[in-house]
């Protein structure tokens, strides 16, 4: 475990003469944020249909992280545990769909601004802050700049991101929260497609179906949509990259590509599996990284909070609960967590999951196993999602495929990640590994107690049809519950547990 005050000292120590020196030295910082895109929708993380040319440039040039995992397969919370440095249930309501994070946590862009950072963010939001409480301050500016992204040609969230990076002030470094709307449904990328720009559009036959979905027509139309948005995702990266280059600033800027969770269809968004949880994750600075690295070493979206800080040389609030993962890009090899842990809370369906992975098991804990695991609506409401129904009805589907109806589902789940990628192979009745799963689950329990968190008595519902995806006919708010952490003041609580 490489994570200690002493070394965090040093670090920041390496960076403290240019902050004395030359305020413009110190490295700039991007980090773009795909939204519901799969880690192995990438080429560079070998999906020969994907169409990545900058982002697969970046990674050849830089470092591709193989182990790098979110704690939520939901946008706002995913986004809001990066911005902290924090589990979803530590971030209070923030943990359940469209809710603020609480107002007594620090985002770690105010502490680049504290710093001297221009700092800028572009494209989907999705993160508030709470109801300050009796005492508490007004939460200090994070951004110089917020910016929807969007223009009637382009609804993608990325429509000012080089703009942005050609007048931004050229006496300070930048920080930049690029974070498209690309690949959420619905699909717009087809309707604003500029073949001259991206290229000509992937055909259904030229996308890769999963083994959980039907490999029909509508399905694969489906995906091929959604391919068309990762693809324009792409191309903005490739215009910010030459933009840089052009400003000569590209080698001393880092650069983090990821998504906030898996892509929107069955068995991915929301899911504790690799295929909802797990990010591709490249990282490039030329002046740091060699390029071509590849690390297999456990990441965690918490470690982008105190990455960044300690690249900048700025103060790490206390209530961070990531390690940085400065030493992977002088070192691939080194390791700075033992475990990542995930968490799944309500996301238009009534949900309490939590998972631990190790780097050769992922252990998964379902507290609410009497409810399938679909999706969330928008993937319901999904054409893929429709082929799945129609195959169940007519008593077709494959083991791979049903699953997303099954229910009961089993309250534990426990994965060798190598041998079986898609986590469809549940080992935890397998004697050869109880002794595994004792061990991870009894980390599991540590980490609860040690972070605060909780099952709620009075839990968030369904505020969508299951079978449909439909918003059902209740009053606003109405199937709100109690987040969970919340009688344990998760908020307040620093502890990461084990790591």
């Amino acid at each position: 475990m490489i994570r200690s005050t002493v070394r965090c000292l040093l670090l920041a120590l390496c960076f403290s003469p240019c902050i004395v020196n030359a305020a413009d030295a110190r490295p700039n910082v991007i980090v773009f944020i795909a939204d519901d895109v799969s880690w192995n929708d990438f080429g560079c993380y070998g999906n020969p249909q994907a169409r990545t040319p900058n982002i697969d440039r970046l990674a050849a040039g830089g470092l591709r992280l193989d182990q790098a995992y979110l704690t939520a397969s939901s946008c706002s919370p995913s986004r809001a545990s990066m911005i902290t440095g924090r589990y979803p249930h530590n971030n209070g309501p923030a943990s359940e769909l469209h809710l603020p994070i609480a107002a007594n946590l620090p985002w770690f862009p105010e502490r680049l601004r504290d710093a001297g950072y221009y700092t800028a963010l572009s494209g989907k939001n999705h993160m508030s802050i709470g109801k300050l409480e009796p005492g508490q301050s007004a939460r200090p500016k994070a951004f110089d700049l917020v910016d929807r992204g969007r223009n009637k040609n382009n609804g993608g969230g990325h429509a000012n991101w080089v703009r942005i990076a050609k007048d931004r002030p050229r006496d300070k470094p930048f920080f930049f929260w690029y974070a498209a709307y690309d690949a959420h449904r619905a699909w717009d990328g087809d309707s604003q497609w500029d073949a001259k720009k991206y290229g000509p559009r992937h055909t259904p036959e030229s996308v890769r179906v999963p083994k959980f979905l039907v490999d029909d027509l509508p399905t694969r139309q489906d995906l091929a949509s959604y391919y068309n948005e990762v693809t324009r995702f792409d191309y903005f990266i490739g215009e910010v990259v030459q933009e840089l280059a052009e400003q000569k600033v590209l080698d001393n800027t880092l650069i983090l590509v990821l998504a906030d969770n898996g892509r929107p269809f069955p068995r991915a968004k929301t899911r504790l599996h690799d295929s909802g949880m797990k990010t591709a994750l490249v990282a490039h600075w030329p002046a740091t990284i060699k390029p071509g690295e590849v690390s297999n070493s456990l990441v965690s979206a918490i470690d982008i909070a105190p990455t960044v800080l300690s690249v900048a040389g700025a103060e790490i609030p206390e209530t961070v609960q990531g390690v940085s993962m400065l030493p992977l890009f002088t070192d691939p090899s080194a390791t700075i967590r033992r475990y990542a842990f995930s968490e799944h809370n309500w996301h238009d369906f009534e949900a309490h999951g939590r998972s631990i992975r190790d780097g050769r098991f992922l252990f998964i804990q379902n507290n609410r196993p009497q409810f399938p695991w679909q999706g969330p609506a928008d993937s319901v409401n999904s054409p893929s999602h429709e082929q799945l129904r129609l195959q169940r009805d007519g008593n077709k589907l494959t083991a791979a495929q049903q699953d997303v109806f099954t229910a009961p589902r089993p309250a534990e789940e426990l994965y060798l990640v190598d041998a079986d990628p898609d986590q469809l192979n549940n080992l935890i009745d397998d004697k050869r590994y109880a002794a595994d799963a004792d061990r991870l689950r009894k980390l599991l329990d540590d980490w609860s107690v040690a972070t605060g968190d909780t099952v709620p008595d009075q839990i968030s519902s369904d505020s969508f049809d299951r079978e449909t995806g439909d918003r059902l006919p209740i009053a606003k708010n109405a199937f709100r519950g109690t987040p969970a952490g919340t009688q344990r003041n998760a908020t307040t609580v620093n502890n990461p547990g084990p790591r």
